[in-house]
C-alpha cells in the first residue's frame, strides 16, 4: 500500500513490528527481502515518486573542506538510485581485513561471509555475478586490445586491474520494487520525513519514528523494530537529532555517532602519452559488453600496498578525443539517454557487439549538468548548448554512429582514493536548521597525509609500468601539487555509524544494532568501516540481505517460521 502521509487521515497509523526509515538501495532491499514474511512493515520516504521542489529544500547539507553535493542525498522514492550510472564493484579482501599500518581497520565481517550475500545481490537485483567481475567474465576482453605499441597484454609488476561493471540499464530500486509497495505486504508512506527517533515511557527503548508532512502534519509511527536506511550522513544526523535516550544523540555515548566519515574523493590528474597511437582498448577505456557496462581500473597490488603501508585506490583510464569536454557532447547524450525508448532500441541492435564507449559521459558519471534539477526551460537549453559546440558535436557523432575507430595519442587519469578511517572526519550537527526546523547535517572531512600518498605512490608505480612496459609517458605533478587536487566528492557517503565490536569505537554492532539501543538499526554505506575505492552500492545491497537474515532468525523468530539455507525471496523484477 501506498499512501501520501500529508493526506488527512481518520485514525491514527498503526504500530509495526518494523518500520524501514528510507527507500534507497538499503531499505528497498530490506523490504524486499522481508516482504514475504508475516511481519507487519511500513517504509518511511522523506519525498514522493518523483522530485519535488520541498524535498529538494530538505536535502540541505554544509560542508567544509571536500563539498558535499547536495544532489547526492535525494528525498525522492528510490533514493540515490534515481540518478547513479550503477557502477559496482565487491570489496576487495585487503579492505576487509585489518591492515597493521592503518588505525581502525578491519571489518568484523569476513570475506567468505559476505561473499554469499554478494552472489544473492546478483541473482536478485541486477548486479554483475562473481564470475563476471573475473577473466572469464569481462577480463575476456584482456585478449581483445592491448596499450602496447607491440599488440601483447601487458604484465603488470606492482599494479593490478580492477574491474568496475553496471547494468546497461542501471537499477532503479524505487521502480523496480513499486510491486511490493503497491501489495499488501508493505505500507509505503511517502512524503514522511523523520525528524527524529522517539524513546517510550519507561526511557528504556526506542518506541516509534517522529516524522512531519510537507503541510505540518506530525505523526509518531511506532514499530518493535527501527532500521535507518537513510543514507551514509542522513543516518548520522538522525541519530544525533534523537536525544531522549542521550543528550548527545542516539547511540552516542561515546561520541562515535559521525565519525570515521570516508568519501572517494576524485579527479583528473595526470596525462597518459602513448607511444602507439591506439584505435580502441575496451577493456581499459570502457564498453558495453553482454549487457553491462564496465571497464577495469588500475591499483596496486595488496602485497605492494603492505610493503609501502598504502591506501586501497584506483585510477581509471580514459581517453582524450577531439570532442572531450564539451558541454554539447554531454547534453547531446543526456538527451539520447532520457528518449528511453530509442537508447533501449540502440542497445539492443548492439547487445552482441562490443560497444567502447566514446565519451565519459556515457557513463552517467554525477557532473551538475546530467544531475541537477531542470525545468522545462533548462532542458530546451540543452538544445542550445548542442547547437554553440555542433562542430564536435558531429564529430562525436559520426564516431559513435560509424565502425570506424579514432586515433587515441593521449589518455588521461581519473583518480579514486580510498580516505583512511579518521575520527577527525565527521558529520556533526549545529545551529543552521532545515525547513522543518531540524537542525542540518555538517560535514567536516579531507584528505589525511596517508591518503595522499597513497595515490602519489601509485602514480609512481604507474610511471614506471607505463614506460617499461612500452605503453607510453606518465605526465603527472601529483607529487608537489599544492593544493591537493583530488577533492571532487563521489557521493559515495560512508563510515558515520561504522561497525564493530567496541562500543568505544562503533556505533553499531557487527549485525548493524545500534550497542546502546536494543531495537535501532542502521543499514547502507554508513556502517562501513573503512571505504576501499569500490562504488558502494553492491556491498550496500549484499549487507542489507544479510541484516534481512539476521532479523529473521535473531530478532523476529517468534513471528516467523524457520527459512531454510535454500530459501529465498524471487526477484521483484524491474519494468
Amino acid at each position: 500500500m501506498i499512501v501520501d502521509l500529508n493526506e488527512p487521515r481518520s485514525e491514527p497509523l498503526p504500530a509495526y513490528d518494523l518500520c524501514i526509515v528510507g527507500s534507497g538501495p538499503a531499505g528497498a532491499t530490506l523490504a524486499a527481502e522481508l516482504a514475504d514474511s508475516s511481519l507487519s512493515i511500513c517504509v518511511l520516504e522523506s519525498g514522493l515518486r518523483s522530485p519535488t521542489p520541498n524535498a529538494d529544500a530538505l536535502r540541505q547539507v554544509t560542508s567544509q573542506g571536500i563539498h558535499i553535493k547536495e544532489y547526492s542525498r535525494e528525498r525522492v522514492l528510490g533514493g540515490a538510485s534515481t540518478t547513479w550510472a550503477g557502477l559496482s564493484s565487491p570489496l576487495d579482501r585487503t579492505d576487509l581485513e585489518a591492515r597493521p599500518w592503518l588505525p581502525h581497520s578491519g571489518w568484523p565481517i569476513a570475506e567468505q561471509e559476505l561473499s554469499p550475500f554478494y552472489a544473492q545481490a546478483a541473482e536478485r537485483y541486477r548486479f554483475p555475478p562473481a564470475d563476471f567481475f573475473a577473466d572469464e567474465g569481462f577480463g575476456l576482453l584482456r585478449e581483445r586490445a592491448s596499450l602496447r605499441s607491440d599488440g601483447t597484454v601487458a604484465k603488470w609488476q606492482a599494479v593490478q586491474e580492477k574491474v568496475f561493471l553496471a547494468c546497461s540499464d542501471p537499477q532503479n530500486f524505487g521502480r523496480e520494487q513499486r510491486r511490493i509497495y503497491e501489495g499488501k505486504a508493505i505500507d509505503l508512506y511517502l512524503d514522511a520525513s523523520v525528524l527524529s527517533l522517539e524513546p517510550d515511557a519507561d526511557g528504556g527503548r526506542i518506541d516509534g519514528a517522529r516524522v512531519r508532512t510537507r503541510n505540518g502534519r506530525e505523526h509518531l509511527v511506532r514499530a518493535r523494530v527501527i532500521v535507518l536506511a537513510a543514507g551514509g550522513i542522513e543516518n548520522a544526523r538522525l541519530l544525533l537529532n534523537s536525544k531522549g535516550l542521550c543528550p548527545a544523540g542516539l547511540g552516542n555515548e561515546h561520541d562515535q555517532v559521525g565519525r570515521f566519515f570516508m568519501n572517494h574523493p576524485k579527479n583528473y590528474h595526470g596525462i597518459l602519452h602513448l607511444d602507439h597511437p591506439s584505435g580502441d582498448v575496451p577493456y581499459y577505456f570502457g564498453c558495453l559488453y553482454k549487457g553491462f557496462a564496465g571497464y577495469a581500473g588500475l591499483c596496486l597490488k595488496p602485497t605492494v600496498q603492505a610493503e609501502s603501508q598504502l591506501l586501497n585506490s584506483y585510477v581509471r583510464l580514459e581517453p582524450l578525443f577531439p570532442w572531450s569536454d564539451s558541454q554539447g557532447v554531454e547534453a547531446l547524450v543526456l538527451l539520447v539517454k532520457r528518449s528511453t525508448f530509442f537508447f533501449r532500441r540502440w542497445k539492443e541492435k548492439r547487445k552482441d557487439d562490443v560497444v567502447t564507449l566514446r565519451d565519459y559521459s556515457e557513463t552517467g558519471d554525477d557532473s551538475d549538468l546530467q544531475n541537477q534539477r531542470k525545468t522545462a526551460g533548462a532542458w530546451l537549453g540543452l538544445l542550445g548548448t548542442i547547437v554553440l559546440d555542433i562542430r564536435k558535436v558531429c564529430s562525436y557523432a559520426f564516431y559513435r554512429l560509424s565502425r570506424k575507430k579514432p586515433k587515441i595519442r593521449r589518455v588521461r587519469l581519473r583518480n579514486f582514493m580510498e580516505m583512511e578511517p579518521d575520527p577527525e572526519n565527521r558529520v556533526t550537527i549545529g545551529e543552521e536548521r532545515d525547513p522543518y526546523g531540524t537542525p542540518i547535517a555538517h560535514v567536516r572531512h579531507a584528505c589525511t597525509p596517508a591518503d595522499e600518498r597513497s595515490m602519489k605512490a601509485l602514480h609512481e608505480h604507474l610511471a614506471h609500468e607505463f614506460e617499461s612496459l612500452g605503453i607510453g609517458r606518465l605526465e603527472t605533478t601529483l607529487q608537489d601539487a599544492r593544493p591537493w587536487p583530488i577533492t571532487q566528492d563521489a557521493s559515495h557517503h560512508m563510515g558515520a555509524t561504522r561497525m564493530g565490536t567496541d562500543p568505544s569505537s562503533s556505533v553499531v554492532t557487527p549485525n548493524c544494532r545500534l550497542h546502546t539501543a536494543e531495537n535501532v538499526y542502521t543499514a547502507g554505506a554508513s556502517v562501513f568501516p573503512t571505504s576501499g575505492s569500490a562504488n558502494p552500492t553492491f556491498t550496500i545491497v549484499a549487507l542489507s540481505i544479510r541484516l534481512a537474515r539476521h532479523l529473521e532468525r535473531e530478532v523476529f523468530p517468534d513471528l516467523l517460521g524457520p527459512r531454510s539455507s535454500a530459501e529465498a525471496p524471487q526477484p521483484s523484477g524491474s519494468e
